[in-house]
C-alpha cells in the first residue's frame, strides 16, 4: 500500500519562513519516506500511514515558534499502490501534455 499526503508546516512570523520550513523539511529525512517539496508544501509517501503520521509529527515538532501552523491531507487509496508520480503521469496522459505551464517570461 501506498499513501500520499500533502504536508505544509508554517511558523507564524513576519520574517521568511524560508528557514523553519527547510528545519521541517530535514525532519523528513529520519522516516522511510520520499518526498517533494513545491512552493506550497511537501507531498510525502509511505508505504505504512503511521510513518507518515510520524513524520508528518516531526517535521512539525522541527519548527520553531510561538506558534507552528501544520496543514496534512492524506490520500490512502486501499486497493492501489499508485504513487504521486503516476497520478500526475495519469492527469499528464489525460492533457496529452505537461501538467505545468511555462511563464510567459521563460518562453523567450
Amino acid at each position: 500500500m501506498t499513501v500520499v499526503a500533502f504536508l505544509s508546516v508554517a511558523p507564524a512570523t513576519d520574517e521568511s519562513m524560508g528557514p523553519e520550513v527547510a528545519k521541517a523539511v530535514d525532519a523528513l529525512e529520519d522516516f522511510d519516506v520520499s518526498y517533494e517539496t513545491t512552493p506550497m508544501g511537501t507531498t510525502i509517501e509511505a508505504d505504512e500511514i503511521g510513518e507518515l503520521f510520524t513524520a508528518a509529527q516531526a517535521a512539525h515538532e522541527a519548527v520553531d515558534g510561538d506558534r507552528v501552523s501544520t496543514f496534512l491531507k492524506i490520500d490512502d487509496k486501499r486497493d492501489s499502490d499508485a504513487s504521486a508520480a503516476s497520478k500526475v503521469e495519469s492527469v499528464e496522459d489525460a492533457l496529452g501534455r505537461a501538467a505545468r505551464s511555462e511563464r510567459p517570461s521563460d518562453r523567450d
